[in-house]
């Protein structure tokens, strides 16, 4: 494991996690907007609307989020155009490499003290970045480090896109060992749940996917949505005629254990849920990837293997499962390899495709959350520390 260096917060402001301000939007961005918004609000600063598509080629085209670097602007007018439409939205307090370098994660604090965490993995065919779209999540599922922080806030479009870019610059300066320097992939599996905050997400996804410089240009069929199952949300995506991946977070088959691991089941059940998909695929013509995190003695039995089997047989749907990657302090672990074998085994027999996630990042607090988790009880241990010490 490589710790890259923490990120220090200047001593005259006061650290947002112990003074943590109510939740707020942030400030207006340029991510924000598509091209013709930018354009009117260049011109409402009194610059002309060219000036918009100079600082979309800057950001989206040159991946440059630093003001400085924006030489062909003249120095006036890149203060004011950049102080009024790159406001910085995301301040980098703690970032960590392993797999050689393959795999960097990034903890974020938020203008208003929240944090979020985004990753980014490399593969000698590709690099993709798992970004977050809430600070926090309401989901409560409770193998989950995420889910046990409880909701902040909803992300802005240009808190989720400049994620993005942040990531899409590493890999284009190199740094991801072994692999591709262009971004290829996204997937909204980081923090929060990405349909709980549908307008923002779906926003983002047009604005990563419109061509430069309006937006960044990637593919819609390179970025994956995560869910656990909001149904009237799974069809509302239906009709949006996107042809991006859909991730179904189910981690059981049956309603009873899916009620306890995933709790919104108890509003939509397995098969509701899963019919939604379905009809997501059908539309899409998208296969649907079936997230399944397999937790030792609690959801990897063979006979779950074998419902799940039956549930799938014969869909456009591929199971992805996953090495559960343990949060300190949980009762939840992974499940051993002999059973995660015979798991694979029973559905493959039954016609499933399936695959086992590679495991990245375990020793950078890889699970969703798991950094932001630490900072914050880093944060209260040292408080209580302090508090002691003044009595």
């Amino acid at each position: 494991m490589t710790i890259l260096p923490v990120i220090p917060i200047s001593p005259d402001q006061p650290d947002a996690v112990t003074t943590r301000r109510r939740p707020s939007m942030p400030p207006r961005h340029l991510a924000d907007l598509d091209l013709a918004a930018r354009k009117s609000a260049v011109t409402d600063l009194g610059e002309p609307a060219f000036r918009a598509k100079q600082l979309s080629t800057h950001y989206f085209g040159r991946l440059v989020r630093d003001a400085a670097a924006m030489t062909d602007l003249p120095a006036g007018t890149r203060d004011k155009l950049t102080s009024e439409l790159l406001p910085t939205l995301l301040t980098p307090i703690r970032e960590q490499a392993c797999d050689d370098g393959a795999t960097r994660k990034t903890l974020w604090r938020l203008h208003d003290g929240a944090l979020v965490e985004s990753v980014l993995m490399g593969y000698p065919d590709r690099v993709t970045a798992c970004v977050s779209s809430q600070a926090g999540c309401g989901m409560a599922c409770p193998f989950c480090a995420t889910g046990q922080q409880g909701l902040t806030r909803n992300l802005s479009v240009a808190e989720i896109v400049d994620q993005v870019v942040y990531l899409a610059g590493v890999a284009a300066s190199g740094a991801v060992t072994g692999s591709p320097p262009r971004l290829s992939r996204v997937v909204f599996m980081g923090m929060g749940e990405p349909l709980a905050n549908y307008p923002r997400v779906i926003e983002t996804v047009r604005r990563l996917t419109t061509p430069a410089p309006e937006g960044l240009g990637l593919s819609q069929r390179h970025i994956t949505v995560s869910t656990v199952g909001l149904v009237p949300a799974m069809r509302r995506l239906i009709a949006e005629q996107l042809s991006v991946t859909l991730a179904l977070s189910l981690h059981a088959p049956d309603d009873d254990l899916r009620d306890e691991l995933v709790p919104v089941n108890q509003r939509w059940k397995v098969a509701e849920v899963l019919d939604a998909a379905f009809d997501y695929a059908a539309q899409t013509g998208r296969r649907v990837s079936i997230e399944y995190a397999l937790i030792r003695d609690v959801n990897d039995q063979p006979w779950r293997a074998d419902l799940l089997g039956r549930l799938l047989h014969g869909k456009l749907a591929h199971v992805n499962l996953i090495p559960l990657n343990p949060t300190p302090g949980s009762k939840w672990d992974a499940s051993p390899k002999p059973v995660e074998r015979e798991f694979v085994r029973r559905l493959r027999e039954a016609g499933v495709s399936t695959t086992v996630r590679d495991t990245r990042g375990r020793e950078i607090d890889g699970a969703c959350g798991q950094l932001a988790a630490g900072e914050l009880t880093q944060v209260g241990a040292g408080v209580a520390a302090d508090a002691e010490v003044a009595q």
